[in-house]
């Protein structure tokens, strides 16, 4: 067979000329926060100033969002994060009843 020395396959080493240099870079989001955000979503542009309300609803939407990631791993056999979404859930719940209580929103009967 062409090619071999000894069994072993004989390997080319490139000429000065064929070299190639490899460059890294480092890849920066899109989108940068530019303060924080309570209910920061991966991928989601920060918003400096949200009223409560806006902020309160936020915070919903979060925990029902979380609430349907873990039942959607449950189904998906995957019980580790299942439960990490589905504990993280009453903590935005949490939030949003501790930001009624802060701002002075009225009393849920």
């Amino acid at each position: 067979m062409a090619g071999l020395v000894g069994g072993a396959a004989k390997t080319a080493i490139p000429a000065e000329s064929e070299k190639r240099l490899m460059f890294v870079t480092i890849a920066r989001p899109a989108v940068e926060p530019q303060g924080p955000d309570a209910v920061a979503v991966p991928g989601s542009p920060a918003i400096p100033s949200v009223s409560p309300r806006a902020l309160h609803a936020r915070l919903l939407e979060n925990a029902a969002l979380r609430r349907m990631r873990g039942l959607e791993r449950r189904r998906a056999n995957r019980p580790e994060d299942a439960d990490y979404w589905l504990h993280a859930a009453p903590i935005a719940v949490r939030k949003a009843c501790d930001l009624r209580g802060d701002v002075g929103f009225p009393a849920l009967p």
